[in-house]
């Protein structure tokens, strides 16, 4: 039996080359493709709607607080008004006020009312008589008085005893007597008072301003500071 030659040989080895060749790229197209079709796609990640919390050691700052409405003061003003006709004194304790007009002759008013958180007052007395006035840094008053027809300006300033508003009422020798002081600031001495007996003003006689004893009528009578 012959042997196959050189030539036959090579021939069949370059067949089987090509052969093999074929069939490994055949291969590698179909695992490729299988690859590919096996793949997941990933999700598109989406942006969570939570806020990010604080890292850790930072604090979340916290709403700054309302501050509080200031308060206004306990304590009493005096004073004249603008044309030094007449004094005006207000007593002002725990958001309450009252007030004494005075022209130390025969026109006067007692008025009450309440002071409201931007220092504002309207107090209000008798036959439409009518303060109104502004608490200026705690210092002072600054308003007006409606009364009888006349409106009359006027300034207070805080008071400090003896300063202040005094009234006394009692029944002396049958009389229902009613006076009011307003004892302006300085050393007692400068007072504007009436007094009523049964409903008829005449001027105060003064009263002492360390102890509040006044003489009408001759009997002896002790003038109280007023407050609300």
């Amino acid at each position: 039996m012959k042997r196959p030659g050189p030539v036959v040989t090579l021939l069949m080895g370059l067949v089987l080359g090509l052969f093999l060749l074929s069939l490994n790229a055949t291969t590698g197209t179909k695992a490729a493709s299988s690859y590919q079709e096996e793949a997941p796609t990933s999700p598109s990640p989406k942006q969570s709607a939570t806020p990010s919390s604080p890292a850790p050691g930072e604090s979340t700052p916290s709403p700054s607080p309302t501050p509080p409405k200031p308060a206004q003061p306990n304590a009493d003003y005096a004073g004249r008004t603008d044309d030094d006709s007449s004094a005006v004194a207000v007593s002002l304790r725990d958001g309450k006020a009252i007030a004494y007009f005075c022209d130390g002759h025969d026109k006067e008013s007692w008025l009450k009312g309440d002071v409201k958180d931007d220092g504002t007052m309207k107090l209000t007395g008798k036959q439409g008589a009518e303060l109104n006035g502004t608490l200026q840094d705690g210092r002072r008053i600054r308003g007006t008085v409606d009364l009888g027809g006349q409106r009359y300006g006027f300034t207070a300033d805080k008071a400090v005893k003896p300063s202040g508003l005094y009234r006394a009422t009692a029944t002396v020798r049958g009389a229902l007597v009613d006076g009011g002081w307003v004892v302006l600031p300085g050393d007692g001495d400068d007072q504007v008072g009436i007094v009523n007996r049964d409903g008829e003003p005449a001027p105060a006689p003064e009263i002492d301003p360390e102890t509040g004893v006044v003489t009408i009528d001759g009997e002896q009578l002790t003038a109280e500071p007023v407050t609300p």
